[in-house]
């Protein structure tokens, strides 16, 4: 099956810092850069597997985006490939699972992050950056959730964690992932912010503390299904340093097109 490479520039449900809409195109020109190596660690050529992609513009209205989003999803879907997705904030998360879920039913989630991304609304906003879990798990998209690499959890959190079973493991807990969950359909979801600043400065809330990159390829390098989706969010541009965010978000392209095809 063959994958198409989406870009969602969207930031308007972020809290407190914009930056993530700019990322997609930064992302995109690293990926296809004669500077960088065009292979995962296992060998495989994302440009044989990447067969197509979609950068265009999303509507300024947030639910005429959301709409847009599940719409360019399904497109993907229905065109018998997979959605690897690059954002934008963790908001586009959400929309993505909700064609998802209409092309495959509920999914199991491994999701990497610093932070659960389960409020029932973030300054008033029930689709902000801190609610697409919550409205995911609403919604019927999620069988069993995943979290790894959280370090900034109140108790609110932990509350809706433990009434939907979701598993919430720290940066310190690795050993503990249950991969017995991640089988298939598996959809992969990775904040930037769940990894340590010093792998990962760019991000608009960075919390030490975190996974390191090869963390996160060991942990990929695990996972017991192919993923049917996947997306990277919350690379934030402008708190980026030398690109080195930038450059993690490209690798982790490669690899999650390495696990999907």
């Amino acid at each position: 099956m063959t994958i198409t490479l989406l870009g969602f520039p969207w930031d308007a449900s972020s809290s407190y810092a914009r930056g993530p809409a700019l990322a997609p195109p930064i992302i995109r020109s690293l990926l296809f850069s004669e500077a960088s190596s065009p292979y995962s660690v296992s060998g495989v050529d994302f440009r044989e597997v990447i067969t197509s992609s979609d950068f265009a513009d999303l509507p300024e209205n947030a639910d005429a985006c959301r709409a847009a989003i599940s719409a360019r999803i399904a497109e993907v879907t229905q065109a018998s490939a997979k959605p690897l997705s690059v954002g934008g904030d963790h908001s586009v998360t959400y929309p993505i699972l909700r064609a998802i879920k209409a092309a495959h039913g509920p999914v199991n989630i491994l999701h990497v992050d610093a932070h659960t991304d389960l409020y029932d609304e973030f300054g008033g906003d029930k689709y902000s950056h801190a609610c697409p879990f919550a409205r995911a798990i609403e919604d019927g998209c999620i069988d069993n959730l995943v979290q790894v690499g959280l370090r900034s959890v109140g108790p609110e959190q932990r509350a809706f964690g433990k009434e939907h079973d979701v598993v919430m493991l720290g940066a310190d807990a690795l050993d503990k992932i249950p991969y017995k969950k991640l089988v298939g359909p598996l959809y992969v979801s990775i904040d930037l912010d769940g990894l340590d600043p010093a792998f990962a400065p760019g991000v608009s809330h960075p919390e030490p503390g975190g996974l390191s990159t090869r963390d996160i390829l060991s942990i990929l390098s695990k996972l017991p299904a192919s993923p049917i989706g996947a997306d990277i969010v919350e690379l934030n541009p402008e708190k980026d340093i030398n690109l080195a965010t930038a450059h993690v978000a490209a690798r982790l392209v490669k690899e999650l097109a390495a696990l999907m095809a």
